[in-house]
């Protein structure tokens, strides 16, 4: 018979063993941590590649809905296509945009923005750039150096701010190609830009109104003091051809009667026609606003002709839709800016029959402000903004970018693209909460 081992061997082999257990239980454990970590990776890896083709697919229906109901100058409206939680497989797309006829509120409003709803920087006069909220004298005369090119009949050694600083510099001698162009001229902040509204959502969010608590830092009033940059464009222009395809009637002089009468024979008939030559006799007209003002047309008839009209040849850059700019936008325009606040309420009332801006002589204005601001005014837009920001499934993986198109070619195309995905969540709350995950890993 074997010795048998004695009993505190016994129990040191039954220590080992435990130990050993125990390391491979910890060795697992690790692994099965390890892998659940890279499981919840790649999950998030996923959904953010769904939310980035999200991105895409909305600009691409964006584009759809352009091309189906922003044809001639035409604004769509809100309620002909889908703008707020918008499926792709098990991804959600939004279209981040603006109301034009209600301030800022704490949840963002869902919708394609009309560039022509703001400021062209490239045309704005001084007294239209002045009239910002946060503008000063010096940063409008910063703004129209930047653009001025030498030889211009506004150039000259005493206005060149950038000559005057020390070192001399030399501004850019040209139109600018972005908004965030405006980052390089003197005297402009982000502050002054972007105001509180960091991430241009058009919205107050939480961060925008607990004063200096989280950047960015705001005033904690309730209320969103939104930058330059989210008045001012660079893409608003209206092409010389009208939505028939022919070159616009230039309304401006007595010359072209012949081709305006045949128009409205062919639109109106010809008694009326003929009514409206009475109407406006001889007299020369500075913009369409004038003619539509003095022509007896009703809001009606006036907008079956008034996209084949124009007061100046070739195309035209800069123009500000009435219909759709908001009230800050309105009030840098000369011979509205005391009237801006009765014609967005007066417009909030027809927000329907917003077809042409014949509405305007309802609204109560004047014939002299009508005069003063006609040249700046339009009822037609051909550029358009799809600010697309999507999630991916269960309310992971972010994305948003921005595309502006330009339909005045009849096809909408895009002529400008943004990522701002890095700009920070631009939803609110409300999507915020109806995407939050219903389970976890």
């Amino acid at each position: 018979m074997s010795p048998r081992a004695p009993t505190s061997q016994r129990g040191s082999v039954l220590i080992i063993v435990i130990w050993v257990c125990l390391g491979l239980v910890a060795l697992a454990l690790y692994f099965a941590d390890s892998m659940s970590s890279e499981l919840r990776a790649a999950d998030n890896r996923a959904a953010q590649l769904e939310a980035q083709q999200a991105v895409a697919a909305g600009t691409r229906y964006a584009a759809f809905v352009l091309g189906q109901f922003a044809t001639g100058g035409a604004v769509p409206r809100n309620d002909d296509y889908q703008s707020a939680a918008v499926p792709v497989g098990e991804a959600q797309f939004w279209f981040v945009g603006r109301d034009p006829h209600t301030p800022p509120t704490d949840e963002p409003f869902f919708g394609l923005v009309d560039e022509a709803s703001k400021l062209n920087l490239n045309t704005a006069s001084r007294a239209m750039l002045e009239a910002l909220p946060g503008m000063t004298p010096e940063l409008a005369e910063s703004i129209l150096a930047w653009r001025r090119r030498a030889g211009s009949e506004d150039s000259g050694a005493d206005s060149n701010v950038y000559a005057r600083l020390d070192p001399p510099r030399l501004n850019k001698g040209g139109n600018f190609e972005s908004v965030d162009e405006l980052r390089l001229v003197y005297g402009m902040t982000l502050d002054v830009l972007f105001g509180e509204d960091a991430n241009r959502n058009g919205a107050l969010d939480a961060s925008e109104d607990d004063g200096e608590q989280t950047s960015p830092r705001d005033d904690g009033n309730g209320q969103l003091l939104a930058g330059i940059a989210e008045h001012v464009t660079i893409h608003s222009r209206q092409p010389a051809r009208g939505p028939s395809g022919s070159r616009r009637i230039d309304i401006r002089t007595p010359q072209s009667r012949q081709q305006l009468n045949r128009l409205l024979q062919q639109r109106l008939g010809n008694d009326r026609a003929a009514a409206v030559q009475r109407a406006i006799g001889t007299r020369e007209f500075q913009s369409v606003a004038e003619f539509m003002w003095d022509s007896g047309l009703t809001a009606e008839e006036f907008a079956q002709i008034h996209g084949e009209l124009t007061h100046r040849d070739g195309n035209i850059s800069g123009l500000v839709n009435v219909n759709t700019a908001t009230e800050t936008v309105l009030a840098c325009i000369p011979g509205l800016s005391a009237e801006a606040a009765t014609i967005v309420a007066y417009r909030q009332t027809r927000r329907d029959e917003l077809t042409s801006f014949a509405w305007l002589k309802e609204s109560g204005i004047t014939r002299q402000a009508i005069a003063r601001a006609g040249p700046f005014i339009t009822g037609q837009s051909y550029q358009f903004t799809a600010d697309v920001a999507a999630v991916g499934r269960l309310g992971r993986g972010y994305a948003r970018a921005r595309t502006v198109f330009d339909t005045s070619t009849g096809t909408p195309r895009a002529v400008y693209h943004q990522d701002l995905t890095a700009a920070g969540w631009a939803l609110g709350t409300g999507a915020r909460q109806a995407t939050r995950p219903q389970r976890d890993f």
